[in-house]
């Protein structure tokens, strides 16, 4: 018997331009790799029932759940700044939304499991490596506390799927609070189908930011919000070394959520022009551009919104320009926010923003590692700790100790004892992060010798990253030389 999820499909209840009909493609011979328990049950799911021959069916496309109904969202996108009018779910499909048992609806979506409508040249299948590398980077960001699609399972197709060389198929179980994107939105405009921006725009209002459902302004309203999580979501990133690697317009969900792990990584070395993808070949999607790029993804949704906003298209404009030129202050005050945190700062006051664009500066500078300096200098909220372990990040860089001197005076006024500083850093500042060398490793180990022993290792590790674990020391080191990754690569 199929198994059986309490579906309630609101998207596929829009117009049928919105979507594609669509049935997974049977997987062959499906076998579970990696499942979320947690999740499932915070979902309402039975682990169990997932676990089981009918359950690893639904989540390989090999079966449709009862009440699912399988659909292909039609969205448009900038890639790497060039429009495409037509892109859309090429390897995914919506099973449906179900009403998780905090009362938030959440789409089910699965990810390589077969052509649709939008698959253009593509097979519409994944490999097991982009597959088990979202399934550990989302479930890391979602422990760092930063929005994110989440991970339900990953499981294993049974057969080959061809890219730069044969490698094993598998489908992930994606749990998001949409899929729809800034790329949504321009399928409609580009199409001149005010209709379809102003019902999708409806639908977001009612589905996504539903306190704004009573403004006299509501799209301009709308608008204001994505900006406001749109920059407040890039600080967080920016918080942690993460770097997405293909900040493309349907890369970005109106949520305010981290959608799409293809070439992402994560900062070892404090590089703020670093770009480890391997399509981005101009460095577009570098890590220190990232809230450049989300503005300019945002002035693109800011576009499609025009005829909702105004009859006259000056005035659209205006509440477009203005609404979009809050992003800056938004994001700088998201980001200082964080950054003093991971300082140990509790109330930003004068001067605390120049501790942390001098500590960055010291970092570039000296090559510091992004993570363990963070971590480390939890260790120092003492002013007799020894700074030993903490300089030599930096290649033991003597201009560090006035800095030094100037936080531990600033954390002195604070109210809060050396101890309890350190506590509060501890709890932000994470010990062990995907690193994109242990990543690879482990995959690697999958794919190459049948041992996820590493993999299962490394989960366990980074959705626990605030904890000090001995046995886990060596996955918070930064690579040495030879193990660094130079480049990562999407996985269609």
């Amino acid at each position: 018997m199929p198994l059986a999820i309490a579906f309630d499909n609101s998207y596929a209840r829009l117009p049928p331009r919105f979507y594609e009909r669509v049935r997974p493609e049977p997987a062959p011979s499906p076998g579970l790799l990696v499942l979320n328990t947690t999740l499932a049950a915070e979902l309402g799911l039975d682990p169990e029932a997932l676990a089981s021959p009918e359950g690893v069916a639904a989540l390989s496309g090999a079966a449709v759940p009862e009440g699912a109904d399988p659909i292909a969202l039609a969205y448009a996108g900038h890639q790497f700044g060039h429009f495409v009018p037509a892109l859309g779910d090429g390897r995914a499909l919506l099973l449906g939304e179900l009403i998780a048992r905090d009362g938030r609806r959440l789409d089910l979506q699965l990810k390589g499991s077969g052509r649709t409508a939008f698959s253009r040249r593509g097979d519409g299948k994944a490999a097991v490596g982009p597959v088990l590398r979202e399934y550990l980077i989302s479930e890391a960001m979602a422990a760092f506390g930063i929005p994110t699609t989440r991970s339900l399972a990953a499981v294993a197709t049974g057969e080959t799927v061809l890219r730069e060389r044969p490698l094993p198929g598998a489908v992930l179980t994606r749990v998001a609070t949409s899929h729809v994107r800034v790329g949504t939105f321009q399928y409609f405009a580009h199409r001149s189908d005010v209709d379809g921006v102003r019902r999708l725009a409806d639908y977001v209002i009612e589905r996504l930011y539903p306190d704004i459902s009573g403004s006299d302004a509501p799209y301009a309203a709308l608008f204001e919000s994505v900006v406001q999580r749109q920059a407040r979501l890039i600080a967080l990133w920016l918080s942690v070394g993460f770097i997405h690697g293909v900040m493309n317009t349907d890369n970005m969900a109106i949520s305010g959520e981290t959608i799409d792990y293809g070439p992402c990584a994560f900062l070892d070395a404090y590089e703020p022009n670093l770009a480890l993808s391997s399509i981005d070949r101009q460095g577009r999607y570098a890590y220190g551009r990232q809230p450049q790029i989300a503005q300019w993804n945002l002035a693109r949704l800011g576009e499609c919104l025009l005829p909702l906003l105004s009859d006259d298209r000056d005035k659209a404009v205006e509440i477009v320009v203005e609404r979009l030129s809050g992003f800056a202050g938004k994001f700088e005050s998201a980001y200082f926010g964080r950054f003093l945190e991971k300082l140990g700062i509790a109330q930003e006051r004068s001067g605390d923003r120049e501790l942390v664009t001098e500590l960055l500066s010291l970092m570039q500078v000296g090559k510091a590692d992004f993570t363990l300096t963070f971590r480390r200098l939890a260790n120092l909220t003492d002013p007799d700790a020894d700074t030993e372990a903490f300089l030599s990040l930096f290649g033991g860089n003597a201009g560090l100790e006035p800095w030094l001197t100037n936080w531990r005076a600033r954390l002195a006024t604070g109210g809060r004892s050396p101890a309890e500083s350190a506590a509060a850093m501890r709890a932000i500042n994470p010990a062990v992060i995907p690193r994109n060398h242990q990543v690879e490793k482990a995959l690697d180990a999958i794919i190459d010798g049948s041992d996820g022993a590493p993999y299962v290792r490394l989960l366990q590790a980074v959705t626990r990253p605030f904890e000090d674990r001995p046995e886990d020391a060596d996955l918070a080191l930064p690579p040495r030389p030879e193990d660094r990754v130079m480049a990562t690569f999407c996985g269609t």
